[in-house]
């Protein structure tokens, strides 16, 4: 995080950068000292050549920065003209520090000979735009990546609330038909605790981040609180069993995952049965996997190719949607016929453990 943050301040990520590039110049040419044998005192030769070189790069920092979106040829131009006059000129000052520190004061006999053999001054100047230009254009490559990415993020997110909210018009147009349908048969004290039951599950569904993931054992509450509304319905009708193990309790889940499948089991099932049925809710870790199956013991339905052939709601596909769009490949969907009779729904994901 600390490096991130260096990086992200281009400012300080440059004289970092520039301040340690040079004092790695001047440990090499220290050691090339000791290699042939230099006289202690070149050591300060070494210093002031890495100072006037660190110095004298600064400027070309903001030349470049002001020919940074020219066209290419220009670009080209600009860097090494640049590069070549910053070269000459630093290899001017490292000779005359030679001279002066070196060899007592030293002058040659034609101002010429400042200028000679520079070009090893001017290859490390070129090699000096080259490193900038390179990491310049790897900020700009990492920000435009962060910039996707992000963008990427705020598209899933809003394609996950999307499918989680489409869940709750699904849900209360069931709902309220069903407390219509208790109103218009006088069943007036079953009709006011179904919209009790209704209002406390609501307030659940407003209170939970549709992003986040919540604990199983978070998400088995919610659904007792949608059976409650349901059982105000089919009342002995309706029987449901749960059989979830203690470390499966503590799994990640996305909110509401279970719950339109169940829907789908009394609208499509228990609904049609005159005795009524059972759903049965499964949960255990395996090999790091979280394994939820839903099962009734309705009339079942037609399959084909792992899909339901004449499935009308939106539960199921809404289901599928949000698994995949959270796990990506790394899940499994399964619908298979219940045994004696019904349908069950597997599903696998990767178990991850809620922080207490």
């Amino acid at each position: 995080m600390k490096w991130q943050a260096l990086v992200d301040n281009r400012q300080r990520f440059f004289w970092v950068l520039q301040i340690a590039g040079w004092i790695g110049y001047a440990l090499v040419n220290y050691i090339g000292s000791k290699v042939f044998e230099m006289r202690d005192i070149y050591v300060f030769v070494i210093v002031l050549n890495a100072y006037a070189g660190c110095l004298m790069t600064v400027p070309l920092r903001y030349l470049y920065r002001k020919v940074w979106n020219a066209k290419p040829l220009l670009l080209i131009f600009v860097v090494f003209s640049a590069s070549y006059l910053t070269g000459t000129l630093w290899s001017v000052v490292q000779k005359f520090n030679m001279w002066e520190i070196y060899r007592h004061g030293y002058r040659p006999e034609e101002w010429y000979y400042y200028l000679q053999q520079g070009l090893d001054s001017v290859y490390i100047i070129l090699c000096w735009s080259g490193l900038y230009f390179g990491i310049k254009y790897y900020q700009l490559l990492q920000s435009e990546r962060q910039k996707a990415l992000k963008a990427n993020t705020m598209a899933h997110e809003a394609q996950l609330k999307m499918l989680r909210y489409q869940l709750n018009p699904h849900f209360l147009f069931n709902t309220l038909n069903a407390i219509s349908t208790l109103i218009l048969v006088e069943e007036n004290k079953d009709a006011n605790q179904m919209v009790s039951r209704l209002s406390d599950f609501l307030r659940y569904t407003l209170n939970t981040d549709p992003i986040k993931k919540v604990p199983l054992e978070q998400e088995l509450h919610a659904l007792k609180l949608y059976l409650n509304i349901e059982k105000v319905r089919f009342d002995e009708r309706l029987e449901v069993e749960f059989d979830i193990t203690e470390d499966a309790k503590q799994a990640l889940v996305p909110s509401l995952i279970l719950q339109p499948l169940i829907e789908n089991s009394i609208k499509y099932a228990i609904a049609h049965m005159a005795n009524g049925g059972k759903i049965e809710i499964r949960a255990q870790v395996f090999a790091n996997e979280l394994l939820l199956e839903v099962g009734d013991n309705g009339p079942g339905a037609s399959i084909e190719n792992g899909q339901l052939s004449n499935a009308q709601g939106v539960g199921i596909a809404n289901t599928q949607d949000r698994l995949r769009t959270l796990y990506e490949n790394n899940y499994s969907f399964v619908l298979a016929h219940n045994t004696p009779s019904g349908l069950k729904v597997n599903i696998r994901v990767p178990f991850e453990k809620a922080e207490k």
